[in-house]
């Protein structure tokens, strides 16, 4: 049987629905939806798309960390923009981040997102050795 392991973090979005910011069974990491959420559960840098990607892309990469994977070890990353978001913004943060990885990625404009003053959210899917 493949055992597994699960990260959470501070954001607090975790324990109110009972999900983990992300889980490890075998090689695959999986991050769920993160986005720039700051202490009190705002949203940090509003109006920013290219400051909230790069959070929510910190924070994913945090988690596959935790996991035990690497940038290198990403495959498949998912962006969701809010309707105000910026694109190219959230392109940039993406590719300073993951560039040289280049993994799969799909990103769209959704109707918005949960939470105000909430421009962009990211998850990811890795498979890591070991």
């Amino acid at each position: 049987m493949t055992s597994t392991a699960r990260y959470t973090d501070s954001s607090g979005w975790q324990q109110q629905a009972g999900y983990s910011r992300a889980v490890r069974r075998g090689p695959v990491i999986t991050v769920s939806g993160t986005t720039a959420t700051g202490p009190d559960g705002a949203a940090l840098c509003p109006g920013d798309t290219l400051g909230q990607a790069r959070i929510c892309l910190e924070r994913v990469l945090g988690a596959v960390a935790a996991l035990g994977g690497t940038p290198d070890d990403v495959v498949r990353t998912v962006v969701y923009l809010a309707p105000d978001a910026n694109w190219e913004e959230a392109s940039q943060a993406h590719r300073e981040a993951l560039g040289d990885v280049a993994p799969a990625n799909t990103m769209l404009y959704v109707a918005g997102l949960i939470g105000g003053d909430f421009l962009v959210e990211v998850e990811a899917m890795a498979v890591a050795a070991g």
